[in-house]
């Protein structure tokens, strides 16, 4: 039995009828909310898995969240797949199978190592702006070498960030991606009523974002968003020098089970360069202080902890600061307990002074822009603590930064200490 014997009730809307007949393996669709992009990516996903002849096909959907993929997506792919004979549907793993042995299988960008070592000979991603931006580039491409498979980005703008970027790369090369805007004044959707009501409810920056496809508007719920924007606005996102006779400060947020973020800056009078950024997941304390003492050319004048550090483990009766130090990391100062509140607003009148390097410290940069207010989707608005995701890590050691030095004087001159080493 083949595709195109089984009506699975779809019918397109006009403004994805080019989306299916493309010719082209990478696509980027930038549309407004309550487009259909979700149906219309489901549906190209079960057509192609339908059709695919390379043995034991896969193909993956990816959203932000694990939970946020099984809320938008499942439901549709039950829907949809219902009326094909002996498909298998895996409530628990949130998978199906069809009959040619083809896989569709759901899966949360918050755990996306869980996809290394797999193959794809699809995927649709869908809003990669609030996705770990390392996902694609270093889990989902690779996967879609070994068999040639294709891929689809779908969202809506939430500011210039690795979204911004594909979609700008899209456009530059119509030859290798199909690339598609769907603005909500253009494409006839939803009634204008709607968009009146719509409008009168929302912000101007919410309504351009949200319906209009706006990558100039601001994040919404990002705590940084001003800030941010006037760094890029001002140029202080540029190629910062690296000046061997000053002494380089370092702010860590140190992880268990997850991701440890490093910031390192160099103070110029009151300007304070950002030159380098490192995060690593599921590191040792080791490996990640040989990192910073061996292969990082600098020279340490201080390394702030955050207050945890301080706490002994049980199973080494030590605490981390402690385990560094023994390392050879040296001095270490640990950040002043502080509320986040405060934290934060002490990160904003901190940015002001500082300059970044564009390039070593990207992710980081990616992290302080999108550093959010957590949503509440019963009432509706953003909760007053932050949203803990792959943003977090980085926003968080850039405000044990910014209160360490909020609360130090630091010297002008000091004597440049010995670079250590570590065997």
């Amino acid at each position: 039995m083949t595709a195109a014997t089984i009506d699975l009730g779809y019918r397109p809307r006009d403004q994805f009828r080019s989306f299916h007949r493309r010719k082209q393996r990478w696509s980027c669709i930038v549309a407004h909310r309550r487009a259909g992009k979700t149906v219309a990516c489901i549906m190209d996903l079960i057509d192609y898995a339908l059709r695919c002849d390379k043995p034991n096909p896969r193909f993956g959907y990816l959203a932000p969240f694990y939970a946020q993929a099984k809320d938008v997506a499942w439901s549709y792919i039950k829907q949809y797949v219902a009326p094909i004979p002996n498909v298998e549907i895996n409530e628990s793993e949130l998978r199906v199978v069809l009959p040619n042995k083809a896989t569709i299988r759901l899966y949360g960008a918050d755990n996306y190592n869980r996809m290394r070592g797999v193959y794809f000979d699809g995927v649709v991603m869908d809003e990669p702006a609030d996705m770990d931006p390392r996902a694609w580039p270093e889990v989902v491409r690779p996967a879609l070498s070994d068999r040639r498979g294709w891929a689809t980005f779908i969202g809506t703008p939430k500011g210039r960030n690795s979204f911004y970027e594909i979609f700008q790369d899209a456009a530059k090369k119509p030859d290798d991606w199909f690339s598609m805007t769907l603005r909500a004044s253009e494409t006839g959707i939803l009634p204008d009523e709607e968009l009146t009501d719509a409008r009168s409810m929302m912000s101007e920056e919410q309504f351009d974002q949200e319906y209009e496809c706006s990558f100039n508007a601001a994040i919404l719920g990002a705590y940084y968003g001003k800030q941010m924007a006037a760094l890029t606005r001002e140029g202080r996102v540029m190629s910062v020098p690296i000046d061997p006779s000053i002494p380089v400060y370092t702010a860590w947020d140190l992880g268990l089970d997850d991701a440890t973020a490093v910031w390192f800056v160099q103070q110029a009078g009151r300007e304070v360069r950002v030159i380098d950024y490192l995060e690593t997941n599921n590191t040792a304390l080791s490996e990640i202080a040989r990192e910073i003492m061996n292969s990082k050319p600098y020279t340490y004048a201080e390394h702030y902890l955050p207050h945890d550090a301080e706490i002994r483990e049980l199973t080494s009766a030590k605490s981390r600061k402690e385990t560094l130090e023994s390392l050879g990391l040296r001095p270490i100062r640990i950040a002043a307990k502080h509320n986040v509140e405060d934290g934060i607003e002490a990160v904003r009148n901190f940015l002001p002074r500082c300059v970044f390097d564009e390039g070593r410290t990207e992710l980081g940069i990616e992290c302080l822009r999108q550093y959010q207010r957590e949503w509440d989707d019963k009432l509706k608005t953003f909760r007053q603590r932050p949203r803990h995701d792959w943003a977090s890590h980085g926003a968080d050691a850039f405000r044990y930064l910014a209160v360490s030095m909020q609360q130090a004087t630091l010297p002008r001159e000091r004597r440049r200490p010995k670079r250590g080493t570590i065997a």
